[in-house]
Formats: structure tokens, sequence, C-alpha cells
């Protein structure tokens, strides 16, 4: 079952009254200082039991300054909402905007590391956490970038290395042609010798008497065997 509408009416008992003014105060609280640091918003929260007792709660421990502000601003918007086209009005418009200004530079500076000196515990707790927050996104904005870096770097280490594979690849068949064409060159010219070219080891016949290619002993041994079937041939031609 789920919880049904309470109705908000003032609790008649001093006692529950007090014991639920006690919580909800703490609940109040406890609300105020987590929205200022989740959302880095300055707040300023007055309370008043109905016995008068007054509890305070403000992000930089220094409640005059919001309601200095907040009179500030306040009074400027009513103004404009009175009479808009007054020239008064945009004199507060100015002051509006430059306080908004300086508050920006101050903020700025803090950021920087300068003029902390008149930053409370409070103050300086909320820019640390602040700065933490903003060191925790940059790095990993960079991590995103240097994971997408690596990432692009990788796909152009595979396409250069599919590309060389690819080279490698087409330099082998070049060279395993080569290796064939030259083999085949080799295998021809073996199995067709020139017909116009003498074996060197045959002695050639001189008309003259003398065989090339012999010792001049076994020269003379070959003249006297054939010199007279030189003569009986010679005989013949001339009859």
């Amino acid at each position: 079952m789920g919880r049904g509408k309470v109705q908000l009416r003032r609790i008649e008992n001093k006692i529950n009254r007090q014991v639920t003014f006690s919580k909800r105060r703490a609940g109040l609280l406890k609300k105020a200082h987590e929205i200022s640091v989740l959302c880095d918003a300055e707040v300023a929260l007055i309370v008043f039991s109905h016995k008068g007792k007054l509890f305070e709660y403000s992000t930089d421990s220094c409640m005059e300054k919001i309601l200095e502000r907040y009179e500030r601003y306040s009074y400027a918007e009513r103004q404009l909402i009175a009479d808009p086209q007054t020239p008064g009005n945009w004199s507060l418009e100015c002051t509006r905007l430059r306080s908004k200004i300086e508050l920006l530079q101050r903020n700025h500076r803090h950021y920087m590391g300068h003029d902390l000196d008149s930053l409370t515990l409070k103050e300086l707790q909320n820019l640390e956490q602040q700065l933490d927050t903003a060191l925790k996104h940059i790095r990993s904005r960079k991590n995103q970038l240097m994971y997408e870096s690596i990432s692009e770097l990788q796909k152009k280490e595979r396409a250069i290395q599919e590309q060389n594979n690819m080279l490698a690849k087409e330099i082998k068949e070049k060279e395993k042609t080569l290796a064939e064409h030259s083999q085949w060159q080799q295998q021809n010219h073996a199995s067709n010798p020139s017909p116009f070219l003498l074996p060197q080891q045959l002695p050639c016949l001189n008309i003259g008497g003398s065989y090339q290619g012999e010792e001049p002993a076994r020269r003379n041994e070959l003249d006297l065997t054939l010199e007279p079937l030189f003569s009986c041939n010679l005989g013949c031609f001339a009859s």
C-alpha cells in the first residue's frame, strides 16, 4: 500500500510540533548544503522557530553578503518592472552587470590560485571540489582524444601492413616468373646447339700435311701412314 497524501496543517500537540520542527529543520539544512555543493549555488537559509529562535545557513559563511546581493538585485528588478524606460533603471542595470563582472573576475582569480587569503575554509573546500570536478572532465576528454588517436594510428598501421603484404606477394610472383623464364632459356639453348660449331676434341685435317690438336710425334706417324693413300688418290684423279 502506498502512502496517502498528507494534509498540511498546524500540529496541535506541542511536543509533536517541536519534534517535527527539529527533524524538518535538519533535513532542510542538509538539502541546502547539498544543492550548494552539487550545483555550485549560493544559498542562504533563515529559519525562526515558533519561540523566535534563529537558525541559518549560508554557503560562503557570510550571510550579510548574500542578503546585500539579494537586496541589490531585488531592488533593481522592482525598478525595472515599475518603469523600464527610466534612465535610472539603466544605471541600476549597469551596476548589476558590473557587479556580475567583478564576481566572475574574482572567481577566475580564485581558479588561477590568486587572492586566496580572503577565503574561508568552507570557500576553499568548495573551490577545491570545483577544481577536482574540472580536472576529472579534462582528464576524461584527454583520454578520449588519446584513445581516438591510437585507434586511428592502428587503422593506418593495418592498411600499411596490408599494402606491404600485397607488394611482397607481387615481388615473389615476378621473381618466380623471371626464374622460370631463365630456366626455359637454358633448356632451349642446351637442346638446340649451333650446327656450325665443331667439337674441339676432333683433330682438324690440314692439306699441307699436318693435323691440329696432335703432338709432333703423332703427326709424323700420321703423315707416314696417310702419304701412300694420298698418292694413290691423286693418281686416280690424274688418270
